[in-house]
């Protein structure tokens, strides 16, 4: 199957994938000792997936239609500040791993570095995202300050006193353990499919 173009059978994948993506987005659950609203899912597989079988523009279409998908069956608990946030957190990764991945010759061990440097870009990129732009919109979507959204967390962390604390203690492991077992099932998946030589004829653009 090439994928050169969106031919009706790229587009039914990219539409499966995207529709499990979306079913697993709603299956969240929180880590203890991070904030409420900081949720681990594992709706990243099928987007990776996605990416390194039907390209970048996939992998996005997957992540844009899970988000809907889950906002119409299940609706949000963030005021939609996490769905603004996973938007951002798409971008920040689909391109720059696919690019990796093209440029180290399409392979696993290409993979498995894409997907090392895209948890620290997305991490280093969450950081700044939540100090700047998602954690205001969150405490102004609640109608309260910022440093009560910290005072917030505290109460689950109380090595958290400030913004910088919510950042290295929260932020940072919450990313790195999210992101990190989403490429760990979606590379094993992605290895399997290869080894079966699902995906031979595929050729990603």
């Amino acid at each position: 199957m090439r994928t050169d173009k969106w031919s009706v059978q790229k587009m039914i994948l990219t539409a499966m994938l995207a529709a499990v993506s979306g079913v697993l987005m709603s299956l969240e659950f929180a880590l203890p000792m991070m904030p409420p609203f900081y949720k681990v899912d594992f709706s990243d597989v099928p987007s990776l997936i996605a990416v390194f079988l039907l390209g970048p523009l996939s992998g996005f279409a997957v992540e844009v239609l899970k988000l809907v998908i889950k906002l119409v069956t299940v609706g949000t608990n963030t005021m939609y500040v996490g769905e603004v946030a996973n938007l951002i957190s798409t971008m920040l990764y689909i391109f720059p791993l696919y690019i990796i991945y093209k440029k180290l010759g399409s392979t696993r061990r290409s993979a498995v570095i894409g997907m090392a440097a895209s948890i620290v870009i997305r991490t280093a990129c969450a950081c700044a995202v939540n100090a700047f732009v998602t954690l205001p919109l969150y405490a102004t979507a609640m109608g309260v300050s910022l440093d009560q959204v910290v005072q917030m967390v505290a109460s689950v962390n109380p090595a958290i006193h400030d913004l910088n604390g919510f950042i290295v203690m929260a932020t940072v492991p919450f990313n790195i353990i999210k992101i990190g077992l989403n490429y760990v099932i979606g590379y094993l998946i992605y290895s399997r499919l290869l080894a079966a030589k699902v995906v031979t004829d595929v050729k990603t653009v």
